[in-house]
This record gives C-alpha cells, structure tokens and sequence, in this order.
C-alpha cells in the first residue's frame, strides 16, 4: 500500500468519525509526507491546523492508520505550502464611485468598538469558533475563506464576528471592512434596484476587504438577494478578500438556499459555538460585571 492508498484509506474512516464540517475544515488539504520506522510524517497547509490535529485529532489519526498499518506506532505533522489551499490569481480592483458612498460605511464599517477578543470570554462551547476567528485576522483570505460560524442566539457570533474586524483595523487601519446582516444587505439591494444604482451597489460591496455578513440565514427564499450576493461572494474570494458569515444554523440546514450559496459556504471553514457550560457563564457574569462596574458576591 503506497502512503497515497494508506492516508485515503485513513481518511475514509476519519470522515465517520468527525463531523463533515470538521472533516473539511482540518483534513482536506493534507498528505502523509512520509512513513518510515513507525512514523508517520503528515504534510498541513498551516500551524493552526497543525495545533489543532495534535490537540484535538491526533488519537483517531493514529488509531486510523494503525486499522490499516500496525506498525505505525507515531504522527508528527509539519507544515507544508505545497498543501496549502493555492491562492487565486488577483486580478484588478474596482473602486466605489465618489458619489456613492452609503452612510460612509467604508470609514464607519458600522463594527461596534466594544466587540473584541479581549472581551470574549473563551469555553469548551466556543473555543473553535474563537480561534478560527483569531486565525483569520492573521491570514486574510486564505484557507479559512469563507468562514462560516453557526449557532443560536445569543452565544456570541455577533461579537465574534465584529471582533474580526476590530483586530484587523488595529493593525491595518486602511482596510476596508463592512459589518452588516443579511436582512440590511436585502434592504440595500431593494433601494439600490427602485433607485436604478444597482451598479453603484455592487461596485461598494465589491471593493471591499473583509465583508462580515450577520444572520445570513435570512437570505433563504430570496433569490434575487440570493443571486447578487452568489456574484458579490465570487468577485471577493476571486481576489482573495475574506468573507466571513453567522448563522443560527450549517449551511445544509438553511432551507430554500440555492445550492450553488450552500457549496460556497461549505467551502471554507466551519465552526460552531454551542451552550456554555456552568464556569463559562459564570466568567461571563464577571465579564459583564465588570464592564458595568458591578461587583457580584462570591456566595451570590
């Protein structure tokens, strides 16, 4: 069995054993490097993954290679570009028109100052989540593009997602990034088609570095919206700007959403942010707490 034959067959069986969203999130663009003395030499585009898989994953990799290989006995993973997600050509921008300049969102980028990492209180329930969002401020566009996070309400997608831009305009004020929900996005387009300037409309969104959607969710059953947000997305990952979407739900869960929207979003990266445990709320207490110079008694 060739290494080729070993990490397909390897993968078959991973792909039972993690959720799909997981499986194409950490798995998709690796490669077994080498196999020699009882170790396996894994090929991953990037640390992240790489911590990842040795934290999280390391144990069923080895176990699955161990059904079809008894002699491995060790995983190590390095990174490798050669499996790194090849980037797309870039081609010419297209900039916003002086005279349309929508609420000045390109400067304003409607984000909430307030949402930032610092501010997030990290649990089991949302670690993934939290460190994708992380990852993606340091590689805009790139293996985690679109990034896509799901879950119910009020568990902290909004603050997440806000913090994504707030961390990148600490480093890079000139980006231009705009925060906005789907039901605002539709809102647009309707104004932008009674007015006739749906040019000017996708000329703004089109020009942007880092578009965060909210509640895309809302999109379902709307297939104009659908349709100009489909081209809208394509124009921004073609020139590897960074998308990134909440939902309350997996893309494949979304009813009435176009299929061609549902591949695009199941494309990138995954993650969900589920109930906090009892510690994760109660350090969020304190969070907020503080935040509002209110002290909470230890034997409340």
């Amino acid at each position: 069995m060739t290494n080729e034959q070993l990490w397909q067959t390897a993968l078959g069986e991973l792909e039972l054993t993690v959720s799909r969203a997981n499986f194409i999130t950490w798995l998709k663009n690796t490669s077994i490097a080498s196999k020699k003395n009882g170790e396996v030499v894994i090929n991953v585009p990037n640390g992240f993954t790489k911590e990842w898989l040795e934290n999280k994953y390391n144990k069923f990799i080895l176990k699955a290679l161990q059904n079809n290989a008894p002699e491995i006995k060790k995983v190590k993973y390095i990174i490798s570009q050669c499996s790194a997600t090849k980037p797309i050509q870039k081609i010419k921008e297209n900039y916003i028109s002086p005279s349309f300049q929508p609420k000045k969102e390109t400067k304003e980028t409607s984000l909430n100052p307030r949402y930032t990492f610092n501010s997030f209180v990290v649990g089991s329930s949302n670690e993934l989540a939290y460190a994708a969002c992380m990852a993606v401020t340091k590689n805009l566009g790139t293996n985690y593009n679109p990034l896509f996070i799901y879950g119910g309400s009020g568990l902290g997608k909004t603050h997440l997602l806000q913090s994504i831009g707030n961390e990148v305009l600490k480093t890079d004020p000139q980006k231009k990034i705009h925060y906005t929900t789907s039901e605002r996005f539709t809102n647009q387009l309707v104004s932008a088609i009674s007015d006739h300037k749906t040019n000017k409309f996708k000329t703004y969104y089109r020009q942007i570095d880092i578009l965060i959607i909210d509640d895309i969710q809302f999109l379902a059953g709307k297939e104009k919206t659908q349709e100009e947000f489909f081209h809208t997305f394509n124009a921004l990952y073609e020139k590897n700007k960074q998308v990134v979407l909440s939902s309350d739900r997996p893309p494949k869960a979304i009813p009435t959403l176009e299929e061609r929207l549902r591949s695009r979003f199941e494309g990138g990266m995954i993650a969900d942010i589920s109930y906090p445990d009892f510690e994760t709320r109660l350090a969020i207490l304190e969070m907020k707490s503080k935040e509002k110079n209110f002290k909470i008694p230890r034997d409340a």
